[in-house]
């Protein structure tokens, strides 16, 4: 990236960043080239993000971020008055840094206000068709102008990098970025002293939902395809009974003496990372696990049901994607029942899937 220099906002007056960043994880890691190019632009400043608790660990070991506030979600469970005390004492910590430049990446009236009580020299938002109100425009100081037709043709990293528009930087980076730690390292080479593992391949079957996965016979098929050939299959999940469930479905159906990890469920983010980082093939489905592998360089078969394709694809990482509107007629992504019981992904043929792998593990054989 070129050096700063003729910035809307010169250095000097910018010390103190906020970034509100209030959805999912994934949509926490594709952010994570906003971060990049406003720690670039402006490297003296203190870089602060604001976050749902559940998904801090996301950005928990970046090197980009310096302080990390969180939303507890959970406090509307407990009632009306803890809510409010507990979002009170949050935002009087977040009040207590004087916020130059506040970036409000979410459609939250939440984060709206935020940027209206934190009073910053400069506030920006992006204009929403659901939002766009006299009210919302009042809660920033610049709108960054996109529309949903915008949005749904191009990727996730490039409708978010949008919101630095009124900065004029004279250019951006798209990388985007996965961190984790030393501690999450040992932890890597303890499981590979514990299973003696040394050439792997990560398979994460599961999503946060089901319609976006593939039959567990699928899996469990590729799975003896791999272990026939002398490799070792990583198999990782949430942590949620559903996920653990599938999992074991999966190894119920392969055969016997297959040579598989089963670490469902039991690693953190970071120590996730860790493993696809050092993993020779991933495969997957439309997921965070996908998204981090991308952002890792991992190499990735991927399988996509009734997902927006140009928004959410593996971005700049070498990948082959298996679409199931290939092999059948799909929804709009923007009518699918989220609670839906139909697998869409049973479309796509398990000979593909091993021929994408087979492909994949060929190209690392002769780069190693």
């Amino acid at each position: 990236m070129s050096e700063p220099g003729g910035l809307l906002l010169p250095c000097e007056t910018v010390r103190n960043i906020l970034v509100i960043k209030l959805q999912h994880f994934g949509d926490v890691l594709l952010s994570t080239p906003v971060l990049s190019n406003l720690k670039h632009y402006y490297p003296e400043a203190r870089l602060d993000v604001l976050l749902y608790a559940g998904t801090a660990a996301m950005l928990a070991a970046s090197p980009l971020v310096d302080n990390i506030y969180k939303v507890d979600r959970s406090l509307k469970k407990r009632g009306l008055y803890a809510q409010i005390r507990g979002e009170w004492s949050l935002f009087k910590q977040i009040k207590a840094t004087s916020y130059d430049l506040v970036v409000n990446l979410s459609d939250r009236w939440r984060s709206a206000l935020c940027c209206r009580l934190l009073k910053p020299r400069h506030s920006i938002g992006f204009t929403h068709e659901r939002r766009n109100r006299f009210l919302w425009g009042r809660c920033h100081t610049m709108l960054a102008k996109r529309s949903n037709e915008q949005v749904f043709s191009q990727h996730e990293v490039l409708n978010d990098l949008g919101i630095l528009a009124p900065l004029a930087f004279p250019k951006l980076s798209t990388n985007v970025t996965m961190a984790y730690g030393q501690a999450d390292v040992d932890y890597f080479n303890e499981l590979c002293r514990q299973h003696r593992l040394k050439d792997f391949i990560v398979m994460q079957p599961t999503a946060r939902w089901a319609f976006k996965t593939w039959p567990p016979r699928g899996s469990s098929r590729v799975i003896d395809y791999l272990s026939a050939r002398g490799e070792t299959v990583v198999l990782t999940s949430g942590r949620e009974e559903p996920d653990l469930a599938m999992v074991d479905e999966i190894l119920a159906g392969c055969g016997p003496g297959v040579k598989t990890v089963n670490l469902a469920g039991r690693l953190t983010i970071t120590q996730l990372a860790a493993l696809i980082d050092r993993a020779k093939l991933f495969i997957g489905v439309d997921s965070v696990p996908m998204h981090m592998a991308a952002a890792l360089g991992t190499p990735s078969v991927v399988l996509f049901g009734p997902t927006n394709l140009p928004q959410w694809h593996p971005w700049q990482a070498p990948h082959t994607l298996l679409w199931a509107g290939s092999y059948r007629d799909l929804p709009h992504f923007r009518q699918i029942n989220t609670a839906t019981d139909e697998r869409y992904l049973a479309a796509i043929p398990v000979e593909d899937v091993i021929e994408a792998v087979n492909a994949w593990l060929d190209k690392v054989r002769h780069m190693a």
